[in-house]
């Protein structure tokens, strides 16, 4: 009788050494976090931060107009407030007149104010009506660099004047940034929910907490980076918001896939210390590459060339960067630590029940395999549905007419309409560099323009070079007519007139701003999407080795990414179920479609990555197509759901946020996570890889040969050494 056969056992992967040290340092491991967490969140609470937001854009009208001003007319460059005032006794009045002219010589006197210019000091100010009069404040720096604190002071001192009839409001991005309400409560709302699927999903509370830690060491260490990186970089006031909204949705899910590993491997029977090992050598390389897929997408908006972009991009980026290595290293050493509680409560919840789970996702997928045709037609036709409406997405910029009518920068704004017509909120300011030969004709020539409810008189800066006109549209900013209107000047109105005098005029403003912006996000679009779509599908092209499934992936996450766009289009810019949640109808803002873009399609690879990582598994050990497509719904169908729940919780949660950018923000990147796990993993993916067939892990020779070879399921499953060390798999989570 033959001996049976020996095995050496092979040498240990990178990532099994990995969770070996974490595991034996457990107790470094984790003081290393804390200690990390410590230090930065001290440092950046000691340094504070600087954010600035930077939407500057060389090379177009708009700023050329601003640099312009702020050479040769340095006061006329800087953020504008209006203080709009009514009184039903007319602005004219002795009483009101005298209480007006006092309040706003107590605001020329307050810190940042450059200068005052009241309603009587010049025609135009006053409403024909006479009961609605503005004063324009100036200030020493742009909205964004002015302290909140001083704004705040500027506000309650005009709205001191109030009383006996007489209405103060105050309007200008310097109001709007001051009245934001700080957030907070939305990401409260998304970790207790998040905590609450986690719990209903293991059956322990201590099970529960441990992705929620990893995430809450990750986001916080990475949110303290910024905070001090704010200081020597370019970074927006809103990365922070949006990077705790991406990294707790990321960070919780990274650690649940590992975790679900870790489980799925006790239920087999391996001990504490193997399951760990078995889980970062499996999970952690999906985890990895999936996060490397999130960061290659954020980084993508790099090629976009847009300041204000660039900086939050790369914070974002570090935030997925560090979550990840956060859970490759903090998950083992928490394991090692509360393993022995934590694989009581695996056995007691296996015991309990839901043994069932695995066969019911067995048998969908089956379902899907007998009819891949309809399920597939049908699926994408609802995706191709509701992406329809980004079609008509509007690009721009919220006003105060979309703030809060409790708010008095929308006060404002409504006054402004009703009393000097609709656009006189946002004028376009028209800068002449070349002479005052030019002022009179340009003047006319804007005071005739269709579109152009006012003009006001030409003004000379200090040193008689430029000739700056203010013209007031006929129509609200955000309205079509506006940007038609800055559209016709630039091209038909004024180009004549810059040639006949020699003058270079620019068109600017915030109305025209915000066009120059949407136009600059429009046109480098296709190349943004062009180097995501490309490096994406180049990673798994070597991970999967295989030429459809890159290609089957980026047209589905594309199509999850529009079907997003249309939803946020139809809520944000038609209003739909908008007075619901509180919502004003306006534009799309100009930057959230590319991040949305970059960030959703990198959480949809997450989820390829996932599903097609066990169906490549057990395709490499059977060779049979159908059998990976049940196998791998049947391991991963619960744990995909359940992280897409989280998912969905925690970006929906940003709903309740008073940022409006950040509500389209969590609504676009909860709707994409939502179809992508319940439409595109549950019907199309399966759909789709049964009609490819064999055909889907085809890959041409030649190609084959020039490819490096990445292990993503770790050691093959066959392994003679891990065989001897677990019986036979069965369904991942029971």
């Amino acid at each position: 009788m033959s001996a049976p056969p020996t095995f050496a056992r092979p040498r240990a992967s990178r990532f099994e050494r990995l969770a070996s040290w974490s595991q034996r340092r457990r107790w470094w491991a984790v003081a290393l976090w804390v200690i990390a967490l410590a230090l930065v969140s001290t440092a950046a609470r000691a340094a504070g931060s600087a954010y600035h937001n930077d939407y500057s854009l060389p090379g177009t009208q708009s700023q050329q107009a601003l640099d312009t001003l702020e050479r040769h007319a340095p006061g006329q460059a800087g953020a504008a407030v209006q203080i709009v005032m009514q009184d039903p006794q007319g602005m004219r009045a002795p009483g009101t007149k005298q209480r007006v002219t006092a309040m706003l010589g107590e605001v020329a006197h307050l810190p940042h104010v450059a200068g005052v210019h009241g309603p009587y000091n010049g025609p135009g100010a006053i409403s024909r009506d006479g009961m609605i009069a503005y004063a324009t404040v100036t200030l020493d720096g742009r909205a964004e660099t002015i302290p909140a604190t001083d704004v705040r002071t500027l506000i309650a001192t005009a709205r001191d004047a109030a009383g006996d009839g007489l209405r103060v409001e105050l309007g200008g991005d310097a109001i709007r940034g001051a009245e934001q309400k700080p957030g907070g409560t939305a990401e409260g709302v998304g970790l207790l929910a998040a905590f609450v699927i986690l719990a209903l999903l293991f059956g322990s509370l201590l099970a529960a907490s441990v992705p929620i830690v990893i995430a809450v060491f990750a986001v916080g260490s990475s949110v303290g980076l910024v905070v001090l990186a704010s200081h020597a970089a370019t970074v927006a006031n809103y990365t922070a918001p949006l990077m705790i909204l991406v990294g707790l949705g990321v960070g919780i899910d990274y650690a649940l896939l590992l975790f679900s590993r870790y489980r799925g491997e006790l239920l087999r029977g391996a001990d504490r210390q193997h399951a760990a090992r078995t889980a970062l050598d499996t999970a952690g390389r999906t985890v990895l590459f999936a996060g490397c897929t999130v960061i290659i997408a954020l980084l993508g908006l790099v090629a976009l060339g847009l300041g204000s972009l660039q900086g939050v991009a790369v914070a974002v980026a570090v935030t997925v960067l560090v979550t990840m290595l956060g859970a490759l290293t903090l998950l083992p050493a928490l394991l090692a630590i509360m393993g022995g509680r934590i694989e009581r409560a695996v056995h007691r919840r296996a015991r309990r029940g839901r043994r069932a789970d695995g066969a019911r996702w067995a048998r969908w997928s089956g379902l899907v395999q007998r009819r891949p045709w309809p399920m597939l037609l049908a699926a994408v036709a609802v995706m191709l549905a509701l992406a329809a409406p980004a079609l008509g997405m509007r690009l721009g910029f919220a006003d105060a007419g979309n703030d809060a009518r409790s708010t008095t920068s929308r006060q404002a704004y409504d006054l402004l309409a009703k009393g000097f017509g609709p656009g006189f909120s946002s004028p376009l300011i028209v800068v002449a560099d070349g002479g005052r030969q030019a002022a009179g004709a340009m003047h006319h020539a804007l005071a005739s323009t269709a579109g152009v409810a006012a003009v006001t008189p030409p003004a000379v800066s200090p040193d008689g070079k430029i000739t700056t006109v203010i013209a007031f549209p006929g129509s609200k900013p955000q309205d079509r007519a506006t940007e038609d209107l800055v559209t016709r000047l630039r091209t038909t109105v004024l180009p004549p007139l810059a040639h006949q005098t020699g003058a270079r005029i620019m068109v600017g403003g915030t109305a025209a701003a915000t066009a120059d912006f949407a136009d600059a996000v429009a046109s480098r679009l296709p190349l943004f999407i062009a180097v995501v779509i490309g490096l994406s599908a180049l990673l798994l092209l070597v991970v999967f080795r295989s030429l459809l499934i890159p290609l089957k992936a980026a047209l589905l996450n594309v199509l999850s990414v529009g079907a997003a766009l249309g939803v946020i289009t139809l809520v944000f810019q038609h209003g739909v179920l908008g007075g619901a949640l509180g919502i004003e109808p306006g534009p799309i803002e100009a930057f959230v479609p590319v991040m949305i873009f970059a960030i959703a399609f990198g959480l949809s690879m997450d989820y390829e990555v996932f599903l097609l990582a066990r169906m490549h598994e057990v395709w490499e050990r059977t060779r049979d197509p159908h059998v990976a497509i049940r196998e791998g719904m049947a391991t991963t169908g619960r744990v995909v759901t359940a992280a897409a729940a989280i998912m969905v919780v925690v970006f929906a949660s940003f709903l309740l946020d008073p940022s409006r950018m950040l509500q389209q923000f969590g609504l676009g990147l909860a709707v994409a996570v939502l179809l992508d796990a319940l439409v595109i993993r549950c019907l199309i993916v399966p759909a789709a890889m049964s009609l490819l067939g064999t055909r889907a892990w085809w890959l041409p020779a030649g190609i084959g040969r020039r490819l490096p070879r990445v292990a993503l399921e770790g050691r093959h499953p066959t392994d003679p050494w891990r065989d001897q060390q677990a019986p036979q798999p069965v369904p991942e989570l029971n």
